[in-house]
């Protein structure tokens, strides 16, 4: 296994930070390494809002459902998918079409995870925000985002407060990767992974971030948060901006 592989091997999530701020060349160095993503056909329909400003940062994290390390990190990106730039260039292209919004949106999640490594290789820590979707209009309004433009997800990067949390354990390969033909879930093999994630919550400290309220399965924990992840006026806004509507 070579630094690379060991590197994304070990990954976690931090939610803890110092107040130590990153340096210039370290910041120049996770976008430097997150700008030279692939990037399908070199659309490069990807913009990033790096949120500097006490007062903004602080709506942003009110609009993203109070998780309190947006306002604690170093740093605070949110990646967007963007299509706004494009645009200019070529607007008499037809962007309404759902493929315009699947190319930005993987784009802009394969550019956020380069950050995120780029940063874990020099020894800081990050977390992803999915809540900047929470409240996405008004997030949209906060950060002046013109048509073709939605913000996907949110980066803090920083230095680590306290220990390493433990890595959480992830689907086994042989539930996730088939060869030539997909197939469908094995109960078998869910109760077991259901049982490796119980012991894994029943031994982390109570005093870690995000700890669950209690002790649950996948499965448990699938069933909250597909639930909990609904936006209802998702389409609505894509179609505002410009998105799905063919």
């Amino acid at each position: 296994m070579n630094r690379t592989i060991e590197l994304l091997c070990n990954h976690t999530s931090i939610r803890s930070f110092t107040n130590q701020p990153l340096t210039k060349e370290q910041g120049e160095a996770i976008f430097l390494a997150a700008n030279q993503t692939s990037s399908f056909s070199l659309l490069q329909a990807v913009s990033i809002l790096r949120v500097t400003d006490p007062e903004l940062r602080k709506k942003v994290m009110q609009l993203s459902v109070n998780q309190s390390y947006i306002e604690e990190a170093a740093e605070f990106w949110i990646f967007c998918a963007d299509f706004n730039r494009n645009h200019q260039i070529a607007p008499e292209v037809d962007l309404e079409y759902i493929e315009f919004l699947l190319i930005g949106s993987f784009d802009a999640g394969l550019m956020a995870q380069n950050a995120l490594t780029a940063a874990e290789s020099m020894g800081l820590g990050g977390v992803f925000i999915g809540g900047v979707r929470s409240n996405i209009d008004e997030l949209s309004e906060v950060l002046h985002l013109p048509k073709y433009v939605i913000p996907l997800v949110g980066l803090c990067i920083g230095h680590p407060s306290g220990d390493k949390p433990g890595m959480k354990p992830r689907l086994p390969q042989s539930m996730i990767m088939f060869d030539d033909q997909y197939q469908i879930l094995a109960k078998e093999k869910l109760a077991i992974y259901d049982e490796t994630m119980r012991e894994y919550y029943e031994s982390r400290p109570v005093t870690a971030p995000f700890t669950v309220k209690k002790v649950q399965g996948w499965s448990g924990h699938i069933q909250d948060h597909l639930q909990r992840s609904i936006q209802p006026g998702m389409l609505d806004y894509l179609r505002k901006q410009g998105y799905a509507k063919k």
